[in-house]
């Protein structure tokens, strides 16, 4: 999928994605919701109003309040590719997302995927 598809995503679809992923682990979507802060900065009111809107995913990191700077301790493979190899900023906070979700499903512990 070319870069630009992948940009114009809608947060609002993807999200019921993640919520479904994360919930077949038997983890909850509290815990994603709080990885999701974690990374991009959103308070709990702020966040479900992107969940409800139709923003794409270029808008709703363009206006991520404060992503986060530990961010860049985020490494692994998504998709086959680097996390921290990725070039286009965009690209890779979108990687960074889909890293955390991926560590939430796979039960990793919520202290280790916040890096604290």
């Amino acid at each position: 999928m070319r870069q630009e598809k992948v940009f114009a995503i809608r947060f609002s679809s993807l999200y019921p994605m993640y919520v479904r992923k994360v919930e077949s682990k038997h983890r909850t979507r509290d815990e994603l919701d709080r990885v999701i802060r974690w990374l991009t900065g959103y308070g709990p009111e702020a966040l479900e109003g992107r969940i409800a809107s139709d923003n794409d995913l270029e808008t709703f990191f363009a206006e991520a309040p404060a992503f986060n700077p530990n961010a860049a301790l985020i490494k692994g493979v998504v998709c086959g590719i680097r996390v921290e190899d990725i070039e286009h900023p965009l690209m890779q906070k979108i990687r960074y997302l889909d890293k955390l979700v991926d560590e939430l499903a796979k039960g990793k512990a919520i202290e280790k995927i916040l890096r604290s």
